[in-house]
């Protein structure tokens, strides 16, 4: 019997949450580290084969359009932003306890002003929030 899709995206989301690494690679990428947080989400990438990769790798071309953005490669920024932001914004947005959300927000008025050649001087860096836990409502 093969698990359903809403079962086979809990159980890979859960044995990523799991993984030190995942840890590791938000907190680098929260600092702007985007070289280290590259390498970590990579890594994690090519070991996931389910519904959790698509997310990985939107996160982590968002993070290499930073690294471009450093480096001053801008049409590289511009293309691996829109290609992650156009992965990101077909999945489930409190995937892996991350407010995708917010991180689709912030890197979309990044990519806008990228596209039209305006300075990101003074518009929000992506970062990766965790997503408020969900109360059940009292009655």
């Amino acid at each position: 019997m093969r698990p359903n899709s809403e079962q086979q995206f809990l159980s890979e989301e859960q044995e990523l949450l799991a993984d030190t690494r995942l840890g590791e690679a938000i907190s680098l990428f929260n600092s702007a580290d985007w070289y280290a947080c590259h390498d970590g989400f990579e890594a994690l990438w090519h070991e996931t084969a389910g519904p959790m990769r698509p997310v990985l790798q939107g996160i982590l071309q968002i993070a290499v359009a930073e690294l471009h953005l450093e480096r001053g490669n801008c049409r590289g920024a511009t293309i691996l932003m829109g290609e992650g932001l156009g992965r990101l914004k077909a999945c489930p947005h409190n995937s892996l306890g991350i407010d995708l959300a917010a991180l689709i927000d912030s890197s979309m008025q990044r990519l806008l002003a990228l596209q039209q050649q305006r300075s990101i001087e003074g518009l929000e860096s992506p970062r990766l929030v965790g997503t408020a836990p969900q109360n059940p409502s009292v009655d």
